[in-house]
């Protein structure tokens, strides 16, 4: 290899890393797993439908006049 990058192993050294044989590690070297004390998750609300039918009849609208439009070109091509 070059001088720019030298050939080296990825792997740490197992005689440097932190940590304990095994794989065990001891306190104070991984933050504390996530609380669950806390009351965040209730029950949900039931969310009402809104103003979804005025989007999908657009979008439906909008699929037609696509459909119409593709429907007369081919039309015209084979007359």
């Amino acid at each position: 290899m070059s001088a720019d990058h030298p050939e080296y192993n990825p792997d740490p050294d197992p005689r440097h890393t932190a940590g304990l044989e095994g794989g065990s590690v001891p306190l104070g070297e991984t933050p504390p797993a996530e609380s669950s004390t806390s009351s965040g998750a209730g029950p949900r609300e039931t969310r009402t439908r809104g103003w979804a039918k005025g989007p999908m009849a657009a979008i439906a609208v909008l699929v037609l006049l696509i459909a119409a439009f593709f429907l007369v070109y081919a039309l015209v091509l084979i007359f």
